[in-house]
């Protein structure tokens, strides 16, 4: 984080921590699967996944039924979640692009205001080794044992920059880090702030035997897949359980979400248009589940629109706190929708999947060229694109110089802007009202709408782009 960063993050600190007690914080556990889709859980109707502790939460708790991932793929969204802004603000563009050091963090504001913090599991937003500038750890969390991405069962995850080998079935390490670390803040007098981030259901699914002899009776190719969706519901009802033990679930925010739509061979979107990579609605919604009993302790179903970028406005309200109001948010405050003091929600949500390309950070590689180089007495630095993080673009970027597929959603309708490889750009509009599928388009019939929308996203880029060449630092 940058000085003027660190300053403007220690000035919301002191205007808003004296709000609420230490006492009256609440902690925090966002859990996030990797490439869960909206259909991919029982309560949405899936005919055979299995996910009782997940149907039990939505049962219980806040059931979104129109969560969105703030981008198609899995990088982006994770920065999203961590800065309540559109992910290509901050030049994550795609798969394992790093975050830039200047954005101020979810995790550094509550840091300062007196939270403890930890980060588990998949990273993915830069390197997790010591000198990194973009790890977990340069990022506000206290502690952190992560990878660099997606990983299998018996991981080698990064802790505080050691690499470790662990045994288990994948979310069962990472749920277990998670609630052992849990169990010591819990006798403390500090609120806690935990994310966890699991590496399933990525490819190449690898599901623990157990787990994929419960889907004996299913086509062989879907066993694994299934089998480690049902892995992260154990791993997560176990934390959910841990909190209710400890005595601090009333006044704990669980939240769960996926970081983009369904896998695209494998995974289910439900009738929804498309899968990941795609910002049709099968390429961004989510399972979404919000639970915070002291707040909220009557079930709901709600049918309000939020997204990833709403998660960082919404979590530092409920901690008294308030982000940088001289940097662009993406995401809103969801607590008064939530409580029945807005009707409306505030602003549009946009998205936009640009032209540029993933990076290849494959985890196990390189956690295993680390463990072999520490056990030798050496270590190794961090890679030149995570070193290079801050850097601006040079030239500046501008709208037209920077192509893909942008939408926006206002209220019910929405509009598509797809741009061509070779320039050309042509709209699509949908009212989700009555084609939540996106199966009719219906600009012809509706040029106004479309007109008004179409400035609205321009204006939206115009935004983003300035942010991305610098503007907010």
């Amino acid at each position: 984080m940058s000085y003027r960063s660190l300053f403007a993050c220690l000035a919301v600190v002191c205007s808003f921590a004296a709000s609420l007690s230490a006492d009256d914080r609440p902690n925090v556990v966002l859990v996030m699967a990797d490439d869960q889709g909206w259909g991919d859980v029982g309560y949405n109707g899936h005919p055979a996944i299995k996910t009782p502790q997940l149907d039990k939460a939505a049962a219980e708790g806040i059931r979104f039924d129109r969560f969105y991932a703030a981008a198609p793929v899995c990088s982006p969204t994770r920065c999203s979640v961590l800065t309540g802004r559109n992910p290509n603000r901050s030049a994550v563009y795609a798969w394992g692009w790093p975050i830039r050091p200047q954005e101020i963090t979810l995790a550094e504001q509550l840091q300062a205001a007196g939270y403890a913090t930890a980060h588990f599991g998949k990273w993915h937003l830069g390197s997790v080794r010591k000198d990194s500038p973009v790890n977990p750890g340069q990022n506000g969390f206290d502690h952190w044992v992560s990878a660099p991405n997606f990983y299998d069962n018996d991981p080698i995850l990064c802790n505080q920059g050691e690499a470790v080998q662990y045994e288990g079935e994948s979310s069962d390490v990472t749920g277990a880090l998670a609630i052992d670390w849990i169990r010591k803040q819990a006798k403390t007098d500090k609120p806690f702030f935990a994310v966890v981030w699991f590496g399933s259901p990525h490819s190449p699914h690898i599901a623990d035997k157990a787990d994929r002899e419960l889907y004996q009776d299913q086509p062989a190719k879907f066993q694994d897949y299934y089998g480690e969706v049902t892995g992260i519901d154990r791993a997560y009802g176990k934390i959910r359980s841990t909190l209710k033990e400890l005595g601090v679930s009333d006044n704990t925010i669980l939240w769960y979400c996926s970081d983009n739509g369904a896998d695209k061979a494998k995974g289910s979107a439900g009738p929804f248009r498309e899968k990941k990579g795609s910002i049709y609605e099968g390429g961004l919604l989510v399972p979404g589940i919000l639970e915070w009993p002291a707040k909220f302790p009557q079930p709901e179903t709600t049918a309000i629109r939020a997204t990833t970028c709403d998660i960082m406005p919404t979590i530092l309200a409920a901690a008294g706190l308030s982000p940088d109001k001289d940097r662009p948010l993406d995401g809103v405050n969801l607590l008064p929708l939530l409580q029945e003091k807005a009707k409306m929600r505030p602003q549009t949500i946009a998205f936009w999947q640009t032209a540029n390309n993933g990076i290849s950070t494959p985890s196990d590689s390189l956690m295993r060229t680390l463990l072999t180089k520490q056990k030798a007495g050496g270590d190794l630095g961090a890679d030149e694109v995570s070193l290079h993080a801050a850097d601006l673009p040079d030239p500046a970027i501008s709208v037209e110089t920077f192509p893909g597929h942008a939408s926006l959603t206002d209220g019910d309708w929405k509009l598509h802007r797809i741009e061509g490889k070779k320039g050309a750009v042509r709209f699509e509009l949908y009212d989700l009202s009555s084609d939540p599928y996106e199966k009719q388009n219906v600009l012809k019939q509706y040029p106004d709408v479309a007109k008004k929308l179409e400035q609205l996203l321009k204006d939206w880029q115009t935004s983003v782009v300035n942010s991305l060449n610098g503007a907010d630092y």
